[in-house]
């Protein structure tokens, strides 16, 4: 069993985060305002982050873009995917046009363990997706530690022959 300390100051940021994602999403939502003109929600990819073969696989989500178009950073210890999808509206002056599809700049950050090598990170982009290949980093063994009980008796020495002298008694 591992025990993991709690620290109170990276939930509150947690919940933190969380908050502003749903406000996010609240005030972003892509309903008329009194104005009759839908405004833009703001678009956050979706991700999967899932732990398979000693590594963490995370796949996002990026339909239209291309690898040039995200950038990848590692900061300590916080993989932060980053990048902007263009919109590709038409303006035209007659007919109804909706737009679902969001578009814009986006950013999505985790916190990757400590003893991640940034080295060995791998990204490949493919067909929209993303995947990013994270080693799990090495874990410390256990390792045993010998318990010595007292210390061993020493002989006395003395000037008496060695058949006379008593051994000191062990603690």
């Amino acid at each position: 069993m591992a025990l993991i300390r709690w620290e109170p100051v990276r939930e509150l940021h947690t919940v933190q985060s969380e908050m502003n994602r749903i406000f996010n999403t609240f005030f972003d939502s892509p309903t008329p305002r009194g104005t009759g003109k839908p405004t833009l929600r703001r678009w956050i990819p979706a991700m999967d982050v899932v732990e398979a073969d000693g590594q963490y696989v995370l796949r996002a989500d990026l339909p239209g873009m291309s690898e040039a178009d995200v950038k990848i950073e590692l900061d300590d210890n916080v993989l932060t995917i980053s990048g902007e999808r263009k919109s590709e509206r038409e303006q035209r002056s007659e007919g109804y046009h909706r737009v679902e599809r969001a578009s814009g700049s986006f950013s999505r950050s985790l916190t990757l363990p400590e003893g991640v090598d940034a080295d060995d990170i791998e990204a490949n982009f493919d067909n929209g997706v993303l995947e990013i290949r994270i080693p799990k980093p090495e874990q410390p063994k256990p390792r045993k530690v010998e318990i010595t009980v007292g210390a061993a008796p020493k002989a006395i020495e003395s000037s008496e022959t060695a058949e006379t002298a008593e051994p000191a008694p062990a603690a």
